[in-house]
């Protein structure tokens, strides 16, 4: 896939909404992505896209690569409809209010999508209010924001707005806004990461003669939540190796930039990476051409991470693009995601 192709296959997946437990949309478009270069492809029970392409020669199940990056968006859910049709909302994932800001946003609806205002209040406050003194002193919680529908209750309710609806940001802020090299948009997670996958499929598909192992690329749901899909994916699926494709923070405390040069993360929250795997990542970047950036991510995690510390897969490994304002309005460059790509397929070809 040229640069152009998969730049515009980037910008459908940013307008697609994928909010956690509703991501159909975004995963439709990689599926007709990876149709053409993965030897088998379905979506299982939990709702991931799981695709395999074929070791050239038998190999050991035990061997087999399992890729995985997120369909899911951080979001909103419904707390609960007031009287007045006004929506109080809660983080749906690592979502903070800050994430988004005072914003146009899209309501799902079981009867269609509607429009809404994600509000803080006025400016124009003396904060007499809980909510005021926290909107001025910038420390905006879920509690001190709503979403102005102009709808009464009764008429979403009957819309299927309720408890549980997810909000997201609307299409009307999602397209993607250039930076020189630069790429910049609000999910960039996972969505780069994705594209990333589906490169590296085609990549290995290209060279399938030197493949010695069976590589499963899932595009995984609620990551944001629950790591849930993942682990249920990773459960069911051979391979004891799994590796996560994710978005890395580039901040001073973990020596990280923004530049091409792939995140090496080797722990996280929910432990440390694999050590061989690590160390096989840093190679693969380097016969990528590229250098990896090695890094211990604190206040990170991963599916990866999740399905490891679970005791599902005894190895895993996580490889980021790196990414400035990682939950917010995120920018990646061009040659990050192709470099992350170029670094997954020679892992992937590399002998188990």
């Amino acid at each position: 896939m040229e640069r152009n192709e998969w730049i515009d296959l980037l910008q459908k997946l940013l307008m697609a909404r994928g909010p956690g437990g509703q991501e159909e949309d975004v995963r439709e478009l990689c599926g007709k992505a990876l149709k053409g270069c993965c030897d088998e492809l379905h979506v299982d029970a939990a709702g991931n896209l799981v695709g395999l392409i074929k070791a050239a020669t038998p190999a050991l199940a035990s061997d087999a690569l399992k890729i995985m990056a997120h369909l899911d968006e951080i979001a909103m859910v419904v707390k609960l409809v007031d009287p007045d049709g006004t929506l109080q909302v809660a983080a749906l994932g690592g979502a903070k209010p800050v994430s988004f800001g005072a914003c146009p946003v899209d309501i799902l609806g079981d009867d269609g999508v509607m429009p809404g205002v994600l509000s803080f209040g006025s400016m124009h406050s003396s904060g007499a209010t809980a909510q005021g003194r926290d909107v001025l002193a910038g420390n905006v919680s879920w509690d001190d924001v709503h979403v102005v529908t102009r709808q009464s209750r009764e008429t979403l309710m009957a819309k299927g707005v309720r408890p549980g609806t997810r909000v997201v940001l609307s299409q009307h802020w999602r397209q993607m806004f250039r930076v020189n090299d630069g790429l910049a948009a609000h999910f960039m997670d996972d969505r780069a990461p994705l594209v990333a996958l589906i490169l590296a499929a085609q990549g290995v598909a290209r060279r399938r003669e030197a493949l010695a192992r069976d590589v499963w690329f899932v595009c995984t749901t609620l990551e944001e939540e629950s790591n849930a899909g993942a682990m249920y994916a990773a459960s069911r699926l051979p391979g004891d190796t799994v590796l996560a494709v994710e978005v890395g923070p580039v901040l001073e405390e973990y020596g990280t930039v923004l530049s091409a040069n792939p995140i090496v993360n080797t722990g996280d929250q929910k432990g440390y990476y694999t050590r061989a795997v690590v160390n096989g990542l840093i190679e693969a970047a380097k016969r990528a051409g590229t250098e990896a950036q090695v890094a211990l991510l604190v206040e990170f995690a991963s599916d990866a991470s999740a399905v490891m510390s679970a005791g599902i897969c005894p190895k895993a490994g996580c490889v980021a693009i790196p990414t400035e304002n990682t939950h917010g309005y995120e920018l990646v460059l061009e040659t990050g995601i192709e470099a992350c790509a170029a670094t997954l397929v020679e892992f992937a070809l590399a002998r188990p």
